[in-house]
C-alpha cells in the first residue's frame, strides 16, 4: 500500500518538497504518512508572506474574521471522525480521548468566532484633573502583527487551535511549526484554511528541522512567539527571541491535595483520569497525590483497584484507557526514573512495566523529593502517593516544586479552599476536580518554570494585540 505524501503550507499554498518527514503509527510502528518538510528558503517565504499579509489582516472587519472561523468550524465538524482517527494513529491517543480532543477543537473555534465579534476596548474619562480639561480617551486593541507558533505532540489539534483560532479572531497572520511527531492533524487544518479567502500569506504550516525553525524565534519581523512544550526549550527560546512578545506554556508536575473531609467517591475517578488520561502526557497530568493521613489506607486501596482495572494497549480499541507513549525512548526514560527512585527506597504499588512504547499505569510511594520522578515532569502514566498531617504541610510541599501550572484540592471546607487559593503558587487552583481540568474559555498558564502569559481564547487574543489610545481634547470636537 502506498504511503500518502502530504504538502506543507507556505503563504496559504500547498507545497510538496523532496525532504520528507515520516510519521509513524505510534502503536504499530509502521510509517503511515510522509510529510513535506520546509527548508530555510521556504521558511523565509512563509515569514515574508506573513509580513506582507499583516496590513490586510489588520483591516479585516470582525464579521469577515468570524466568517473564516465559522467556515473552519463547519469543515472541522464534517471531518470530526477522520480527525479522531488521525489522532489515534499519529499520536497514539486512545479513541475516546481522540474524540474528546476533536470536540474541544470545535469548541475552541466556536469560542473564537464568538469572541471575534466582541473586540476589547475601554473608555477613560480624563476630566478628573483640571489640567486635562474636557479631554476623553478611547482605547482599542490592534493586532500585534505576524506571529510564530510552535506546538507540541500531546494535543496536536486543540493546542494548535488555541494559537491559530485566536490569531484569526484578532487578525494576526501566522507561521506554525507543528510537532514533528504529530504534524498531520495540523496539516488537515491547513487544507481547510486554504479554502478560505484569507489574504495571501496569512498562514503557513511548516513542519521543518530545528535549524529552519530558528527563524521563528530570532527573526524580528515576527512580533509574537507562542510556544508550548518543555521548560528547558521554552526559556531558551525566550532568551533568543529578541524584542518580540513571548507566551510560554511549559511543563508541570501537578499535585492533588486530598483533605481529611474529601469525598473519595468523587476524588478517585477524577484523579485516575487526570493521572492516566493520554498516557499521562499532559503538562497538567496528576503526578503528586498528597493524601491526609486519616484517609491514606482507604485512598490507596481504592486507587490501586481503579488503576489496576484500566485497559492498556491498542489506542484504536473503544475500551482502551492507556495507549503508547509518543515513542519508546520516552518509555525507557520513565523506566529509568522509576528504577532510580526504587534504588533509593521508593515502592511500586502497581504497574511499572514497559513493553515497547507502552508503559503500564504505575503508582509509587515513598519517593524521595530529589528524585526526577518526583521533582521533574514525568510526562507518563505515573502517580506518586504521599501522606500529610496538616494542610500547611501539604501546601508547602506543593510549592516546593520549581513548577507552578495547576494544582487541585479535594475538600468541602470553604476556609480550606480560600487558604489554598491564597497560598498555592500556581496558575490555577482546581477544587474537587483533577488539576488536568481545562476549559477552553478559561485563562490558562503558569508561574515559575511553568511559563509566562496566558492562553484560553480570550486571553490569547489579548496577548496577540496591543492597546492603542485615542485622546480627544475638547478643542478637537466638532458639531
Amino acid at each position: 500500500m502506498s504511503i500518502p505524501v502530504l504538502p506543507c503550507y507556505v503563504a496559504n499554498r500547498p507545497v510538496q518538497t523532496d525532504d520528507r518527514l515520516p510519521v509513524r503509527d505510534k502503536y504499530h510502528g509502521s510509517t503511515r504518512w510522509e510529510v513535506s518538510r520546509a527548508d530555510a528558503a521556504l521558511m523565509e517565504s512563509a515569514i515574508a508572506g506573513a509580513v506582507q499579509a499583516a496590513p490586510a489582516m489588520a483591516r479585516m472587519r470582525p464579521h469577515a474574521r468570524q466568517a473564516i472561523l465559522r467556515h473552519c468550524l463547519g469543515r472541522l465538524r464534517e471531518q470530526a471522525a477522520s480527525l479522531a482517527a488521525i489522532l489515534v494513529q499519529e499520536g497514539g491517543k486512545p479513541l475516546t480521548a481522540a474524540r474528546a480532543e476533536v470536540e474541544r477543537l470545535l469548541r475552541t473555534f466556536e469560542l473564537a468566532a464568538e469572541e471575534a465579534g466582541r473586540p476589547e476596548g475601554a473608555f477613560h474619562d480624563l476630566r478628573g484633573s483640571p489640567l486635562s480639561g474636557e479631554t476623553l480617551a478611547f482605547e482599542r486593541r490592534f493586532p500585534v502583527g505576524p506571529c510564530a507558533f510552535i506546538t507540541p505532540f500531546n494535543f496536536p489539534l486543540n493546542l494548535v487551535a488555541h494559537k491559530v483560532a485566536p490569531a484569526l479572531a484578532v487578525g494576526c497572520p501566522f507561521v506554525l511549526k507543528p510537532a514533528s511527531n504529530t504534524p498531520v492533524s495540523a496539516l488537515m487544518l491547513g487544507e481547510i484554511l486554504a479554502e478560505t479567502d484569507l489574504p495571501p500569506g496569512a498562514f503557513s504550516i511548516v513542519p521543518c528541522t530545528r535549524e529552519a525553525a530558528n527563524a521563528l524565534v530570532e527573526d524580528d519581523r515576527l512580533r509574537f512567539l507562542s510556544f508550548t512544550g518543555s521548560a528547558a526549550v521554552g526559556w531558551n527560546l525566550k532568551a533568543r527571541a529578541g524584542k518580540k512578545r513571548v507566551t510560554l506554556e511549559l511543563g508541570g508536575n501537578a499535585a492533588c491535595i486530598v483533605a481529611a473531609d474529601a469525598d473519595l467517591e468523587r476524588a478517585i475517578p477524577r484523579i485516575v483520569q487526570g493521572g492516566f488520561g493520554n498516557s499521562g502526557q499532559s503538562c497538567i497530568s496528576v503526578q503528586r497525590i498528597l493524601v491526609h493521613r486519616s484517609l491514606e489506607s482507604a485512598f490507596r486501596e481504592r486507587l490501586l483497584a481503579t488503576v489496576s482495572a484500566l485497559t492498556v494497549g491498542d489506542p484504536a480499541h473503544e475500551d482502551t484507557a492507556v495507549g503508547p507513549l509518543i515513542d519508546e525512548d520516552e518509555a525507557i526514560r520513565l523506566e529509568k526514573w522509576i528504577a532510580a527512585a526504587q534504588a533509593r527506597g521508593a515502592r511500586v504499588l502497581c504497574g511499572g512495566h514497559r513493553q515497547g512504547a507502552v508503559f503500564s499505569p504505575t503508582v509509587l510511594e515513598a519517593v524521595p523529593e530529589d528524585c526526577p520522578i518526583w521533582a521533574e515532569e514525568a510526562f507518563g502514566p505515573v502517580v506518586i502517593l504521599r501522606p500529610f498531617d496538616d494542610l500547611e504541610e501539604a501546601l508547602r510541599n506543593v510549592n516546593a516544586s520549581r513548577y507552578g501550572l495547576q494544582a487541585a484540592l479535594f475538600t468541602e471546607n470553604i476556609t480550606t479552599i480560600l487558604q489554598a487559593w491564597e497560598l498555592l503558587e500556581v496558575g490555577a487552583v482546581v477544587i474537587n476536580e483533577a488539576p488536568s481540568f481545562r476549559a477552553d474559555a478559561m485563562p490558562y498558564g503558569g508561574v515559575k518554570d511553568s511559563g509566562l502569559g496566558r492562553e484560553g481564547v480570550r486571553s490569547a487574543m489579548t496577548e496577540m494585540t496591543e492597546p492603542r489610545l485615542l485622546v480627544l481634547p475638547h478643542a478637537g470636537w466638532t458639531a
